[in-house]
């Protein structure tokens, strides 16, 4: 990286200040535009805009910049949805027209699987999101303050880390996630509970979590202190027991963290009221979510988004499904009732007693799990697998694993990516390895940002 750039007679430095048109988007979610012979990013920006920037970084004939003003809108964009959009950092395209925002997902995946030499596939397009609001079945929030000093409950402020916007309305999610975010402010203001600043690593209050189940109603809350005071929340669950919600509390949480980094960490967990999860249900099965498990957050998209796989596994009967990267075991137990049987593998200790509770809790008794690294408990199991299924996270499944996978020789390989980058960077080791890409359809989770969950069917090619 570096803070000035001279290229072909032009001399650009960081802090900069550039008009740029923007022609096009790419993975993840910067806006392109050139300028002289540099190549320009910016995040957030799209196809159609005029963009006033400053340079943050610049990379060779590459330069990455942070906007400042939108000078010049796109055709299709719109306004008035949020109140606060623009500061709060939790939507991206929001102003865009929804079907603008699914060509943009789109494209990003065709050119990064174009630039993996990823081709002669079917490309199935994208499906949309069931719900393009209220969609979220999972909000953390966080305590900060504001330019003023205020407490506040909400988003961080795009591009301020440390301040953080209260959310009067947030479309991504109902209204009793807004409610119940009203009640917690309430309460810390009225008792004058200091938040945590992260910059000092002094305070109390770090994060709400709040937790709902579209198909029960069930709703969970999950206040996330540090232990530099002690508080009795008696007040505080009285509160939130009060609230008139279309929805059900179920629990209410008190974790316990004391890391330095921003993310929410549970070092100590204390049941307030209720229990310490909810009861969602996904294409007629039922899944136990405890507060720090992973489950899809958009569910009802999730339901579009396993069926997809479903269908690219194909006819399940009589076959032996690989699950890798399980998490608690969704997809597996999904196709469970049609597989012979269901061996499923993740690295999370909790994760996977929590895909065991889900199996019993659906009467199957054909699903296996195991805890550990996917590469090294693929080199223990003696079962071969007609279907593998991989789940894996943001930074893929890399060459070691895709080994282990390919010498088991399965017919068919169902990928299932919340990262288009990694996941074409593997489609191109599986090809190198023997198996073919047949087709690849993206499923929007994630209305309003740039995120994009992609399926791949791959398979074992007989020479």
């Amino acid at each position: 990286m570096y803070s000035y750039q001279f290229q072909w007679g032009v001399f650009m430095k960081k802090g900069q200040e550039l008009i740029v048109d923007i022609v096009d988007v790419e993975y993840p979610g910067y806006g392109i535009g050139y300028f002289e012979d540099f190549k320009v990013k910016i995040k957030g920006a799209v196809t159609g805009q005029k963009v006033r920037a400053i340079i943050k970084k610049i990379r060779g004939n590459v330069i990455e910049a942070d906007a400042v003003e939108i000078v010049k809108r796109a055709a299709y964009e719109r306004e008035g949805i949020c109140s606060s959009f623009g500061a709060c950092g939790g939507c991206t395209y929001l102003n865009m027209d929804y079907a603008e925002q699914l060509k943009i997902k789109e494209n990003m995946v065709k050119k990064l699987l174009d630039g993996a030499g990823i081709t002669q596939y079917d490309f199935l397009g994208i499906q949309a999101s069931p719900l393009e609001f209220s969609y979220r079945n999972k909000m953390e929030f966080t305590f900060g303050r504001d330019s003023a000093g205020s407490l506040t409950l909400g988003m961080h402020k795009r591009g301020r880390f440390f301040e953080v916007v209260n959310l009067d309305t947030c479309v991504l999610v109902d209204e009793d996630f807004i409610k119940i975010l009203n009640c917690a402010l309430e309460y810390a203001a009225n008792n004058h509970l200091p938040y945590y600043d992260s910059r000092t690593h002094s305070g109390f209050l770090r994060h709400l979590v709040v937790r709902k189940a579209f198909k029960t109603g069930e709703i969970l809350v999950n206040i996330v202190t540090t232990t530099q005071m002690n508080c009795d929340f008696d007040q505080f669950i009285n509160a939130i027991k009060d609230i008139r919600l279309r929805g059900k509390i179920v629990g209410i949480l008190h974790t316990y963290n004391d890391r330095l980094s921003d993310a929410v960490i549970c070092e100590r967990l204390e049941v307030l009221y209720g229990r310490d999860y909810i009861i969602e249900e996904l294409l007629g099965l039922k899944f136990k979510i405890s507060p720090f498990s992973f489950f899809q957050t958009n569910t009802y998209g999730a339901e579009a988004l396993y069926n997809m796989a479903r269908k690219f596994a194909g006819d399940l009967t009589d076959k032996i499904v690989f699950d890798l990267y399980c998490g608690t075991g969704t997809i597996g137990i999904i196709m469970a009732p049609k597989a012979k049987m269901v061996i499923g593998i993740e690295l999370m200790e909790e994760a996977v007693k929590a895909a065991q509770e889900n199996a019993r809790f659906n009467r199957l008794s054909n699903c296996t799990f195991y805890t550990g690294d996917v590469a090294e408990v693929l080199t223990k199991i003696n079962d071969k697998p007609d279907v593998v299924v991989v789940d894996p996270p943001r930074s893929g499944i890399g060459p070691k694993a895709i080994n282990n996978i390919v010498k088991f020789g399965p017919d068919t390989i169902v990928y299932v990516s919340c990262n288009p980058q990694t996941l074409a960077a593997d489609l191109r080791i599986f090809e190198d390895a023997g198996y073919k890409v047949k087709c690849v359809e993206c499923m929007d989770m994630f209305p309003h940002t740039y995120h994009v969950e992609t399926v791949a069917r791959i398979q074992k090619e007989y020479n």
